[in-house]
């Protein structure tokens, strides 16, 4: 039949009366009398009671296999519905492996299906968390534009979905490895030096580490923990290499941890090429062609940035404009290729002797200005200082000539906050114009 307990039955029950017909015969073999054993009333007794037998069986499997059995199917039917459910609600708590997971009490195929069953809710709950893994962290990819703010959060969402204690995106820009983002890592600016992180950015190819001696140290509050498992991954588009993904823990990473990374890293992979496409196309937005200082647009922004921080802190900030002395003459008297080359020459030489963190902006034809967050007077005498000595100290050769070049400057500095961005320009540039009307190639501070 297409029920299993029915055919259980006919057969326990089938079987029960072949005993009672065959028990009779079998009397008479071990000696009992014939008149006693060959009798209608023997032969029903004994048909009555192998079919009781059967009766006892059948009911006895389907009290002990039958309620094992609907146990399975009634977890069956749950999940699906919790399924079905989810699927339009996005609502997966109410069938997680605790709640639905059915008891294993058997050591035998009816365990074995539990067990099985067990393992099914808890593969589909981890499926569905890695699917929600994916879904969110590229979600959360698509909304960052800006380089450094991407990689701080792909990395905190690889150190929560990975399992991680630690670790660090590094990003390859303008032909060097930097780590933008890091947690809990000591030493990260040597990881781009590690033979772990160049050969996966040779091969392409994630490789997981176990470490006995191990070159990367784990924060813990105040005491480092050395890492036992290490994930160092590529992060590329097109097979292009852009930059490396490194996880740590002190413990042990899970078991689908390598392939859970490999998803993750080709949806960073598109976003880190998206941001590295938008860091450029910003660039070249704010970077003046001829001279490669920043233009005057950028360069605004940047002072009003700038000048808004040091009223916040109320730190000094000092600005420093300066043009070419009678560079109308040389554009005249050279032509305006080698008046081109003498403005990249200055933007070089004053990039040169400028700290690290000032700002050159191309304020407009041959003037300059240089923004110098942190700097009180004295420094924008010495900065501008500087600059002149090193621009005179410059010359454009033209063929068999060679032209010499001065800048006339004037500083500022931002003193109170009832200063505006416009007034510290204009103390610059009133400072610029007494320069300039003392005889050119010298510095005034106002």
């Amino acid at each position: 039949t297409s029920r299993v307990f029915t055919d259980l039955a006919i057969w326990m029950i089938g079987f029960g009366l072949l005993i009672g017909l065959v028990f009779p015969p079998f009397c008479l073999l071990l000696g009992l009398p014939t008149e006693r054993v060959m009798t209608p009333l023997f032969f029903a007794s004994t048909l009555i009671a192998g079919l009781v037998v059967g009766a006892v069986n059948f009911a006895l499997s389907r009290l002990v296999v039958g309620r094992r059995v609907r146990l399975l199917a009634d977890g069956m039917a749950t999940v699906e519905r919790q399924l079905a459910a989810a699927m339009f609600s996005q609502d997966w708590t109410g069938c997680d492996p605790e709640r639905c997971a059915l008891p294993v009490d058997s050591d035998d195929e009816i365990g074995a299906s539990a067990g099985a069953f067990n393992r099914l809710i808890g593969t589909l709950a981890r499926s569905h968390a890695v699917q929600s893994a994916m879904r969110d962290f590229s979600a959360v990819l698509s909304r960052e534009f800006e380089l450094e703010g991407l990689c701080a959060t792909a990395l905190e969402g690889l150190l929560r979905n990975v399992g991680a204690d630690a670790g660090a995106i590094l990003v390859s820009r303008e032909d060097r490895m930097e780590p933008l983002a890091t947690y809990g890592l000591r030493d990260t600016d040597r990881l781009a030096e590690t033979d772990h992180v160049r050969r996966v950015l040779r091969s392409l190819r994630a490789e997981h580490l176990h470490i006995d001696r191990p070159d990367v140290i784990i924060d813990s509050l105040l005491v480092g923990q050395a890492a036992r498992e290490i994930l160092v991954a590529p992060i590329t588009f097109k097979s292009v290499p852009l930059g490396v993904i490194v996880l740590a823990t002190p413990g042990h990473f899970e078991r689908d941890a390598t392939q859970l990374l490999e998803q993750l890293r080709a949806d960073l992979g598109l976003a880190v090429n998206n941001a590295l496409a938008h860091d450029r196309l910003e660039r070249l937005a704010a970077v003046d062609p001829l001279t490669e200082a920043y233009n005057r647009r950028f360069g605004l922004a940047r002072l009003r940035e700038e000048f808004s921080r040091a009223v916040r802190a109320e730190n000094p900030l000092g600005v420093l404009m300066f043009d070419l002395d009678h560079f109308k003459a040389v554009n005249d008297t050279y032509g305006h290729l080698v008046g081109d080359r003498v403005l990249r020459a200055v933007a070089g030489a004053c990039r040169r002797v400028v700290r690290e963190g000032d700002v050159l902006i191309r304020y407009g034809g041959e003037e300059f200005l240089v923004l110098l967050p942190g700097a009180g007077l004295e420094d924008v005498r010495q900065v501008g200082e500087r600059v002149r000595r090193a621009v005179a100290e410059t010359s454009v050769e033209d063929g068999d000539l060679r032209v010499g070049i001065t800048v006339s400057l004037g500083g500022a500095t931002f003193r109170d906050t009832s200063d505006s961005t416009d007034s510290l320009i204009a103390l610059a540039d009133r400072a610029l114009y007494e320069a300039k009307e003392a005889g050119r190639d010298r510095l005034v501070v106002a």
